[in-house]
C-alpha cells in the first residue's frame, strides 16, 4: 500500500535498549497476591542482568490486582531505593507506556536502570469482581441489557467491523488458531491442545459474534525487563534490544460512532520514520489480541493493509512461525492467557527475545526486527488507548 512518508519530527532514542526479558510463568489460578508476583519478577531480572537490586534506580509498575498499594509500597517491600518511579494504570497499553516512560528518563540520566514490571494475581473469584467495577461507561452502557465487561462491548465492535468490511468468524478463526500453532511451541502458554477452526467456529457463544476462544483467558504471571542506556548494558556484558521507535495516542478519531480505527492510524507514519523502516522490512509482529477483531485491525491501522482491507490480508497470509507473516508468535494472550496487565507486556518481552536471537522454540528465523503494540482502556465502544514500539537486534 502507498502512504505518505513524513519526517520524523520527535528526539529519537539513541543509544537507549532493553534487556533481560523475563517471563515469570503463568498459572491458571494462584493463592498468592500481586505482590509475590512482582518479587518473583524482580528477583528474575536481577538473576538474568547479573546485578544487584541496589543497581535497579527506577521502577515503571503496571498491576490491577496490587491495589490498594501503588509502586512506591512495592519499593519499600522489596528494599528498593528509586530515584525514578511510576505506576502505569493502562492496561493493555501499560507496556508501551512503562516502555516509552523509562526510555526518556534513562536518556535524561534521570535513572540508569529501569525495571519496567508488570504482574498480576488470579483468584477463584478474581474476574466476577473484576466486571463489577470494570468501567463506569461500559456499566452504564451494557448493564440495563444484563451484560457486563469487556465481551459485550468487543462484540458490539467486532459486529459493526463485520457488517462494514465483510470480516467473517472464519476470518477471525484464523488469527486465532495460527496462535494457537505458536502456543504449542512455547512451553510457557497455558494453551497446550491444538485448536482447529471448526473448534473456534463451534465453541460457546459468549456474546454474538464473540464465542469462546475469541477470549482470552484469565490467568496469573508476570513479565518484565529492563531499561537502560547502550553504555550501561556494555558496562555490565548485557546484550540488549534496541528501541528503534515509540508511538502512543488516547482517544484518537472520537467521531466514529463505533470504532473501527485504534490511535496507531495517527502516527504509523511518525513511527516508521523514526526507526527508518517501511512496514514490509519487519520480521515479526507482536499485536496486541485481546480478541481477534483488535489483531485485524492493527494489521490496518499498523500499515500492513488499507483500512477494511484486513480480512482480505488475513486471507492471504500465514501468521505462524514459520510462516509468510509470522504474528503473536509467543501464542499471544488468546493462547498463552492474560496475566493482567501483564498481557500488555507480553508482546514487549517476546519481541525482545526474538530481535535478539533468544526466542527458543518460537524464534523466526533470521529475525531482527519486531514491532510490537498495546491496546486498552475500553470504553463501551472503543479502546480510548494504543501504543507501539519497533526494537531492532544489533544487526538492526
Amino acid at each position: 500500500m502507498t502512504r505518505p512518508e513524513p519526517q520524523a519530527t520527535r528526539t529519537p532514542y539513541d543509544d537507549v535498549v532493553l534487556v533481560a526479558p523475563v517471563t515469570v510463568p503463568y498459572v491458571r489460578y494462584s493463592i498468592e497476591g500481586a505482590h509475590w508476583w512482582i518479587g518473583r519478577a524482580l528477583q528474575a531480572l536481577t538473576r538474568e542482568a547479573g546485578i544487584a537490586p541496589g543497581a535497579i534506580d527506577g521502577l515503571c509498575l503496571a498491576s490491577f490486582t496490587v491495589g490498594p498499594d501503588t509502586a512506591i509500597g512495592i519499593t519499600q517491600h522489596f528494599g528498593l531505593c528509586v530515584r525514578w518511579l511510576d505506576h502505569v494504570a493502562m492496561g493493555g497499553v501499560s507496556g508501551i507506556i512503562s516502555l516509552r516512560r523509562a526510555a526518556r528518563a534513562v536518556q535524561a540520566r534521570d535513572a540508569d536502570i529501569v525495571a519496567c514490571v508488570a504482574a498480576d494475581t488470579n483468584h477463584p473469584d478474581s474476574f466476577r469482581r473484576t466486571l463489577s467495577t470494570f468501567s463506569r461507561f461500559a456499566q452504564d452502557g451494557v448493564y440495563p441489557y444484563g451484560s457486563g465487561g469487556a465481551n459485550a462491548s468487543f462484540a458490539l465492535i467486532a459486529r459493526h467491523y463485520m457488517e462494514k468490511f465483510g470480516a467473517t468468524r472464519e476470518d477471525f478463526g484464523k488469527i486465532a488458531v495460527s496462535q494457537r500453532s505458536n502456543a504449542l511451541r512455547n512451553p510457557n502458554a497455558l494453551m497446550k491442545t491444538p485448536l482447529s477452526l471448526d473448534d473456534y467456529i463451534n465453541a460457546r457463544p459468549i456474546s454474538d459474534p464473540i464465542h469462546l476462544y475469541d477470549c482470552v483467558m484469565p490467568c496469573a504471571g508476570a513479565e518484565a525487563f529492563l531499561v537502560m542506556r547502550r553504555e550501561t548494558a556494555t558496562q555490565l556484558g548485557l546484550a540488549g534490544a534496541r528501541l528503534l521507535a515509540t508511538i502512543e495516542r488516547h482517544n484518537a478519531f472520537s467521531d466514529d460512532p463505533i470504532q473501527v480505527r485504534g490511535g496507531w492510524a495517527k502516527d504509523i507514519g511518525e513511527l516508521y520514520a523514526m526507526a527508518g523502516i517501511r512496514p514490509d522490512d519487519l520480521d515479526v509482529v507482536q499485536t496486541y489480541d485481546d480478541y481477534p477483531v483488535i489483531v485485524m485491525m492493527q494489521f490496518e491501522d499498523l500499515g500492513f493493509c488499507g483500512k477494511g482491507e484486513g480480512p482480505d490480508f488475513v486471507r492471504q497470509h500465514d501468521f505462524t512461525i514459520d510462516g509468510s507473516f509470522p504474528q503473536n508468535t509467543s501464542g499471544g494472550q488468546l493462547s498463552v492467557g492474560q496475566a493482567g496487565a501483564a498481557g500488555g507486556h507480553l508482546g514487549i518481552v517476546e519481541a525482545m527475545r526474538q530481535v535478539r536471537g533468544a526466542a527458543g522454540p518460537t524464534q523466526v528465523a533470521g529475525a531482527r526486527l519486531s514491532l510490537a503494540s498495546g491496546f486498552g482502556m475500553i470504553n463501551y465502544d472503543r479502546g480510548l488507548s494504543s501504543g507501539a514500539a519497533i526494537l531492532g537486534g544489533d544487526n538492526a
